[in-house]
């Protein structure tokens, strides 16, 4: 396996670990960055651009990202909240006076982030085009009653969080997440990451596939405990129908797919994107640039929600918009705040290790929240500090 980029001294085993992930657990192509007190350490990439195809992933090759994508959006509401334009005690109502409807009325902001809103999952899936025409997925969720009630008990928003995060943001500003995003983090930063990819960026960005771990990746094929799979396998569960809030699965190799402004699902980016930007939200980068005061740095790794999560049916730690280290989501230590995308791709900030990490895969897995390739390389990172 060829493998281009740099490692600095003493993370060698990052280097090791993402050439195994090639070797045995079946990555096709992928990358992956690590910045430590906010100099870059890891720049790493290899394989093929697409899951499927034959030209090098080049250093500029960008995937998409999926629920990854979370963890970036999440810093445009604590941004806004830095500035004293959202107030995460206050009703959402507040804000978006239709979300009242359907037993919501008591949802607060920080409920929202958490994914205590107690809307996970649609009476009627949207489809692709409702999706991502900006109108339909908010009137949904507003109109959507509530699973439970809101603030009371967690689960995991997969899809509705795009629409939620979204809607909330417009309403609070008069502007879109994703401009933001653009205007105030990435393009001061220099971020490659987009959420509603442009067409002039659309040459970089790589097929991405499901795969099937290699023989040699037993550890890949372990099973989940049995209420975990009869979840996901039962069509009525609220684990099901949250992640088929988007209904049929969209493509996401799709051009307008990818130009759809989907901040929990639709992220594309590099993984130097991913760990430059979250090794900007605990302190000063190379360039002098960060994004979040000390107290909310603080306020990103608090936890909000925790304990048995209603859609995933396992316990799961949550943040302001960020997933927190614990068993379902293993990061680099118990101060860590970030979040993981389904299949493979993962990112985060540790402010007591100053480390912000990113990993990029086109190789989709059938993990949820924690690949194997991941972890291997989070652990050689965790024996490199």
């Amino acid at each position: 396996m060829d493998i281009q980029g740099v490692v600095a001294e003493g993370f060698e085993p990052v280097r090791d670990a993402f050439v195994r992930n090639f070797q045995v657990l079946g990555d096709r192509g992928a990358a992956v960055a690590v910045y430590r007190d906010g100099r870059k350490v890891v720049d790493l990439w290899g394989g093929t651009k697409d899951a499927d195809g034959t030209e090098p992933w080049a250093e500029d090759t960008a995937q998409i990202v999926r629920s990854a994508t979370k963890g970036v959006a999440a810093a445009v509401p604590l941004l806004l909240q830095q500035r004293g334009l959202l107030d995460l005690d206050a009703p959402v109502g507040s804000y978006w006076p239709e979300f009242k409807a359907g037993g919501k009325e008591r949802a607060r902001v920080r409920d929202l982030l958490a994914h205590r809103a107690g809307v996970p999952a649609l009476d009627r899936g949207l489809t692709v085009a409702e999706a991502a025409d900006g109108v339909s997925g908010p009137r949904a969720v507003a109109a959507q009653r509530a699973f439970w009630e809101p603030g009371t008990e967690h689960g995991y928003h997969a899809q509705t969080f795009s629409w939620l995060l979204s809607e909330l943001v417009l309403r609070a500003t008069g502007r879109s997440l994703a401009g933001i995003l653009a205007e105030e983090i990435a393009e001061p930063l220099g971020l490659d990451f987009w959420i509603g990819l442009p067409e002039t960026e659309a040459h970089r960005v790589g097929r991405v596939a499901p795969v099937e771990p290699p023989e040699s990746a037993g550890m890949l094929r372990t099973r989940p405990r049995r209420n975990v799979s009869e979840a996901y396998a039962d069509p009525d569960s609220l684990t099901r129908r949250a992640f088929a809030a988007i209904d049929p699965l969209p493509d996401e190799n799709d051009p307008a797919y990818r130009a759809a402004e989907l901040p929990a699902s639709a992220g594309i980016g590099t993984a130097r994107a991913l760990a430059r930007f979250y090794a900007a939200t605990i302190g000063v980068v190379e360039d002098g640039a960060r994004i979040f005061t000390p107290a909310t740095t603080a306020l990103a790794g608090k936890e909000f929600s925790s304990g048995p999560d209603r859609v995933l049916v396992v316990n799961t730690r949550f943040g302001p918009g960020y997933m927190l280290h614990g068993p379902a989501s293993p990061l680099l230590s118990p101060a860590s705040f970030g979040h993981p995308g389904r299949g493979g791709s993962l990112a985060f900030a540790d402010p007591e290790a100053g480390i912000g990490f990113g990993y990029v895969t086109n190789a989709h897995a059938k993990s949820v929240t924690a690949d194997p390739r991941a972890q291997a390389l989070v652990r050689a990172l965790r024996s490199a500090l």
